[in-house]
């Protein structure tokens, strides 16, 4: 029997930025296959999800996750703005994301 995935993967480009000021608050997330801006209209409004291990254990699991939301384009190549609901840390940057196919508008 085979799995089926629910959701694509994406990668963590940075938070958004201005030349000097960096915004924590919001995210860069590049989806993986997604190359323009028409394309990424469909991931807004779907959630993110940053899973990572933690040392300590935690209800017997060392993974955890934040979760976030797909919020609006970001230029025309794709890459998508986040907000999650805590801000990501900086060694996040380059991670990979899932972006979950739910909740879905079709």
């Amino acid at each position: 029997m085979t799995s089926t995935r629910l959701y694509t993967k994406g990668r963590v480009l940075g938070h958004k930025r201005a030349k000097r000021n960096s915004r924590p608050n919001t995210s860069l997330v590049q989806v993986e296959g997604v190359a323009n801006k028409e394309e990424a209209q469909f991931y807004l409004g779907k959630r993110v999800a940053y899973v990572y291990r933690a040392k300590t254990e935690v209800r017997g699991s060392k993974v955890r996750v934040i979760w976030g939301r797909v919020t609006r384009p970001h230029g025309n190549i794709g890459v998508v703005k986040a907000k999650f609901r805590s801000n990501l840390p900086p060694h996040a940057f380059g991670a990979s994301v899932r972006i979950m196919l739910y909740p879905s508008t079709i």
